[in-house]
């Protein structure tokens, strides 16, 4: 059955287009056309003087409402993570889970499995992140289980993971090109991060087939005049995509702006967002409006609309540029930007409307 959605604005993620309608075929988009030239026969629900675009997708969170995937690794938790997020405008995400046990791994591993098999949807895989980073950059994470990993390890845990993890966070400087390799044979995407990789370190990994970096700025060899680090090779290497998280805490908003003016389409949000939680060796306690674990910034409390708003209103990101660093980009980095991400024929039809002053007014998902 067809139906439609129409606003005075439409942003695609290519272009804008103004008073047409989005006509979908089922959970397909089938075409846009001039609000004018809409068929009667076709439901069109129109939200007048409002902003369509496409719905936001969070490449690195850990849970929501009081429930840590890590702590609770079950189906219900990232059920209730999506019902969450879904409110939020966020279609897509990739639960994910910090330096933790082997066991903890495969707990939560069996949890996207168990709702996967349940039918539950708006879960990409999952990012693991750690345990094979480099300690000297750690940040909240647990020093005592972060090491550099054997080949069996590393095997052992893609087999167990096999179809469901889909990143893996790591310092290139602690693992060796065997490892990088065997990674990437299992068609996992690769992230560089809570690493001190100096700028040759970093941009050799780059050219062995790392794809990412994890949150920019955090937990990682800076940008200094002298060693330009694992910011400066991110910044400069052509192929690199990097996250950022733009909640006013972990990255001041100059920073951004930089980074972005920068790294232009290779830049993209997310929301790094835990919390509240007094259980597992990562107690998160809200503090202002971030999340501390042990007097450490351990994590964000924005969502990807607020993400997408902050862009716009500190880090003078202009509006259509924002919302590609909230949708398209991720698709891009997680290699789906051939469904999602965009407002055009063929793709998902999942959408975000946002009033005059980018307030979220509603979600089609």
């Amino acid at each position: 059955m067809q139906k439609a959605y129409a606003a005075s604005s439409c942003f695609t993620g290519e272009q804008w287009l103004h008073d047409y309608a989005v006509v979908l075929d089922g959970a397909i988009i089938k075409e846009l056309v001039p609000l004018s030239d809409l068929s009667s026969n076709i439901e069109c629900k129109n939200f007048g003087d409002a902003l369509l675009a496409p719905a936001f997708i969070d490449v690195q969170v850990y849970g929501a409402a009081g429930k840590l995937l890590a702590v609770y690794p079950e189906a219900d938790t990232l059920r209730l993570m999506y019902e969450h997020f879904a409110k939020e405008g966020t279609c897509l995400f990739q639960p994910t889970v910090a330096t933790n046990t082997v066991g903890v791994f495969k707990k939560c591993i069996d949890a996207v499995k168990q709702y996967w098999k349940e039918g539950g949807r708006g879960v990409h895989g999952f990012h693991l992140e750690g345990p094979w980073l480099n300690p000297e950059k750690r940040g909240a994470h647990v020093k005592e289980w972060i090491h550099s990993p054997t080949i069996t390890e590393v095997q052992e845990l893609l087999d167990y993971g096999k179809g469901v993890i889909s990143m893996i966070t790591i310092a290139p400087e602690v693992c060796s090109d065997d490892i990088i390799s065997l990674i990437q044979k299992n068609n996992i995407i690769l992230s560089a991060g809570h690493s001190n990789a100096t700028f040759r370190e970093a941009t050799e990994s780059f050219n062995k087939g790392i794809h990412a970096v994890t949150h920019l700025y955090n937990a990682m060899s800076p940008l200094q005049h002298r060693e330009p680090g694992l910011v400066g090779a991110a910044m400069v290497h052509s192929a690199i995509m990097a996250s950022i998280i733009p909640d006013g805490h972990h990255v001041d908003y100059n920073a951004i702006a930089i980074a972005n003016k920068v790294m232009e389409d290779r830049l993209f949000a997310i929301t790094d967002a835990v919390t509240e939680t007094s259980i597992g060796p990562y107690q998160h306690h809200f503090t202002g409006d971030k999340f501390e674990s042990n007097g450490v910034l351990s994590g964000s409390a924005i969502n990807m609309h607020q993400a997408f708003y902050n862009l716009v209103q500190y880090a003078r990101v202009d509006v259509g540029k924002a919302l590609k660093m909230c949708s398209l980009y991720p698709a891009k980095v997680l290699h789906i930007d051939h469904r999602y991400g965009k407002i055009v024929p063929g793709h998902t039809g999942q959408f975000v409307v946002l009033d005059k002053q980018l307030k979220l007014v509603d979600v089609i998902i």
